[in-house]
């Protein structure tokens, strides 16, 4: 499964932007994660779906602001970014986990938010 994640770009604080990730294959059966890597920071979670789309995690700095959401259908995963901050500035990645895996084994190539105060 390859990823490519899109929708990033430079916009105010308080602005919203929503990154879609496209799968070059069947995503049903994948936990599908998002990512964030700011400046000098190491990589943290973001949010992630479960492969029915049922169940939803997200990180404490994002929850009630950021809803992530998947079409099987169309083999794609998105992430809305509401009430953006200027701390979401970062390289945002998706990837994706096969249900049973221990590790997310497929990442995008990453795309960029910046967010000015």
């Amino acid at each position: 499964v390859q990823l490519q994640a899109s929708g990033g770009g430079l916009v105010q604080a308080g602005d919203s932007l929503r990154l879609s990730c496209l799968a070059s294959g069947r995503i049903f059966g994948y936990t599908v994660g998002w990512f964030r890597q700011a400046p000098g920071k190491e990589r943290e979670f973001v949010a992630r779906i479960s492969p029915s789309g049922g169940s939803t995690v997200y990180a404490d700095s994002v929850k009630g602001r950021f809803t992530i959401s998947r079409d099987n259908a169309k083999n794609m995963g998105s992430l809305q970014m509401n009430n953006l901050e200027p701390e979401d500035t970062a390289v945002y990645y998706c990837a994706a986990q096969l249900l049973g895996s221990s590790q997310y084994g497929y990442w995008g190539q990453g795309t960029q938010v910046t967010v000015s105060s």
